[in-house]
């Protein structure tokens, strides 16, 4: 009786979180991004330091690391690949630094197993000063589809009185028109809130403004200008927003810093967990030809990224916070839990988890793994407790 009892509970629990979780709208239909995409970028790294050969190199390096294997695809070239317009109107890549043009460097990627990203911006030129697609939308999409281009990342630079909502959709269609399926992201910074009306625009939307490789604060651009934010600020302003995340449109804290040098190994672990379990895409943006092992086994650890990758696309939250220490929990498609215990202090500190903050009962005896140590931990009743290391965290599954 007992065990019927428990099972009856379990489920219920499990129902009560699937109906409470209520998508906003419908998402984006063109098939894409059921799961959270996965791919590099260039911009983290190299900012417009972008050529033919380096992103070549990006591609074996995706091969070659692991990166694919683990679940990577989309190989993206940000701004700066672009100079001027025909007098036809059509977008001119830069010959100096893309001999081959861009259908080559396309059919390159493609021939290793991966998928081809590019960059724009909604405005009449791209952050960097290029030329962005504002009037040019179909026509650039129709150029994008020709080079078999699979991703776009749309900035929003330089849109003037723009309104937002009118300027993504156009582009949406205008990728819709072109016949090719092309995963569609939205570089918005959330100043208008893309996550109230997005989902049937874009894949995914960009939440915040841009991150920077460090563990909080905020850092002013070297042109003076404000501001740039850390990974813990980003975190953050994710709190909340949990509804509107889902299969085919994900809310988007930004890409990946791990492995450029700017925090440590420990933080790294913290930034790509957290990203992890919240469903943000995985876009790395460090030096693929050059990792140090450590920041290989991160990018890499396929159980961390199971659960970024888990089809119930049920966004984590934060469902404890005192001072400095934090649990955040996700629920995984088969009704067990993802939790992350997050220590932002300067010294170690023993966090539980309590089974109720999980929405299980404390009588649940349940199974518990340790994702970055790869160890079976055994089970527990109630609830589990761990040494966090400063800045760091710990992440297990609850598997009842």
């Amino acid at each position: 009786m007992k065990m019927f009892t428990t099972r009856c509970l379990l489920l219920a629990a499990h129902l009560f979180s699937l109906l409470a979780f209520v998508q906003p709208s419908t998402a984006l239909d063109n098939g894409l991004t059921l799961t959270p995409p996965m791919g590099w970028n260039s911009w983290n790294k190299f900012g417009c330091n972008v050529s033919e050969d380096l992103i070549k190199s990006m591609a074996d390096g995706m091969v070659s690391s692991g990166m694919k294997d683990a679940g990577y695809q989309y190989v993206v070239i940000d701004d700066c690949w672009q100079v001027s317009r025909d007098p036809d109107g059509n977008i001119v890549p830069d010959a100096q630094h893309f001999p081959s043009g861009m259908k080559a460097l396309g059919d390159y990627i493609h021939s290793k197993g991966l998928k081809f990203g590019i960059y724009s911006d909604a405005g009449e030129k791209t952050c960097a000063g290029r030329p962005g697609s504002m009037g040019h939308e179909y026509q650039d999409a129709l150029m994008y589809a020709k080079w078999g281009v699979d991703y776009l990342k749309y900035d929003w630079c330089h849109t003037g009185k723009r309104n937002a909502e009118e300027a993504y959709a156009t582009m949406r269609d205008a990728l819709k028109a072109s016949g090719r399926p092309v995963v569609f992201s939205m570089c918005e910074w959330g100043t208008a809130k893309p996550w109230l009306w997005a989902a049937g625009t874009g894949n995914l939307w960009r939440t915040t403004g841009d991150i920077s490789d460090h563990w909080e604060g905020k850092k002013k651009w070297p042109d003076g200008g404000c501001c740039s934010l850390g990974m813990l600020d980003i975190l953050d302003l994710q709190v909340g927003l949990e509804a509107f995340s889902g299969p085919g449109h994900w809310n988007d804290p930004d890409m990946l810093e791990v492995g450029n040098g700017g925090m440590t190994t420990s933080e790294y672990r913290a930034h790509f967990s957290l990203w992890c379990l919240l469903d943000a895409p995985l876009i790395a943006g460090n030096d693929l030809r050059s990792m140090a092992p450590e920041i290989k086994d991160i990018l890499t650890n396929k159980e961390v990224i199971a659960i970024n990758q888990d089809e119930l696309g049920r966004q984590a939250s934060r469902v404890w916070k005192e001072g400095t220490l934090e649990i955040w929990a996700k629920h995984m498609k088969d009704g067990s839990r993802s939790v992350l215990l997050l220590n932002r202090g300067a010294s170690e500190a023993e966090i539980t988890a309590p089974w109720t903050a999980l929405g299980y009962p404390d009588h649940l005896s349940a199974s518990v793994r340790d994702l970055w140590a790869h160890k079976d931990l055994g089970k527990f009743t109630a609830k589990f407790s761990a040494k966090v290391p400063s800045h760091d965290v710990v992440v297990f599954t609850i598997k009842p």
